[in-house]
C-alpha cells in the first residue's frame, strides 16, 4: 500500500481553494481601511455617508477618504506617509485657513488652504528636512502646491478618474450591500 501512494504517509499537502466572493470583498475593504488608516466603525460611517450622497457610492467613498486632512497632507508631499501625516496633524503642525486643526479626519473643502504652523527650534529643522525637495510625488490635479510658501490649496473635489488607488470601490460596496 505504501508503494502505490505518491507521497509517504503523513506528508499531506492541503488543497488550495479559490477564495469566495465574500473573502475577495473583505480583502478589498481591509486594503482600503489599512491604506487610509481608518478603523472599522469610522469606515462604515464613511460608507453610509457615501451611500446617502447622490452619485455612485464607490466614488463617493473614495472621495470622502481622499478629502481627509491626513491624506491631503500626504498628497501634497508634506509628509512621507499617511501615518506620519496623521501624527503631525494630531500634534497640531498644520493650519487650515489659518486655524489650527488637530483632527486627522477633518474633511477639507474646495477653497481651503493648508499650511505648516510656524514654529521654531527643533520643529522648524524637522519641517525643513521633511519639505526638502518638494514635491516628492506627483500632486493630484484637485490640489495645488506652492513650494516656496509651503502651502497647499484645495482647488476642487477629487474626481474618481484623478484618484489613482489600487482599490476597487465596487467590491467594497458589494461587501456592505449584503
Amino acid at each position: 500500500a505504501v508503494d502505490r501512494r505518491k507521497r509517504p504517509p503523513g506528508e499531506q499537502v492541503p488543497r488550495r481553494r479559490r477564495p469566495s466572493d465574500w473573502a475577495i470583498q473583505l480583502k478589498e475593504k481591509q486594503k482600503a481601511r489599512f491604506s487610509y488608516g481608518v478603523l472599522e466603525r469610522q469606515f462604515r460611517r464613511y460608507f453610509e455617508t457615501a451611500r446617502d450622497q447622490p452619485g455612485i457610492t464607490g466614488e463617493n467613498l473614495i472621495q470622502l477618504l481622499e478629502r481627509r486632512l491626513d491624506n491631503v497632507v500626504y498628497r501634497l508631499s508634506f509628509v512621507d506617509s499617511r501615518r506620519q501625516g496623521r501624527q503631525l496633524v494630531n500634534h497640531g503642525h498644520f493650519l487650515v485657513n489659518d486655524r489650527r486643526v488637530d483632527i486627522p479626519s477633518y474633511q477639507v473643502k474646495p477653497g481651503d488652504t493648508i499650511t505648516w504652523k510656524r514654529s521654531n527650534g527643533n520643529a522648524a529643522e524637522f519641517i525643513q528636512d521633511l519639505t526638502e525637495g518638494l514635491p516628492k510625488r506627483p500632486v493630484p490635479t484637485w490640489l495645488k502646491l506652492d513650494e516656496a510658501n509651503l502651502t497647499g490649496d484645495v482647488e476642487s473635489l477629487p474626481d474618481a478618474s484623478e484618484i489613482s488607488t489600487a482599490i476597487d470601490a465596487r467590491l467594497i460596496v458589494e461587501f456592505y450591500s449584503r
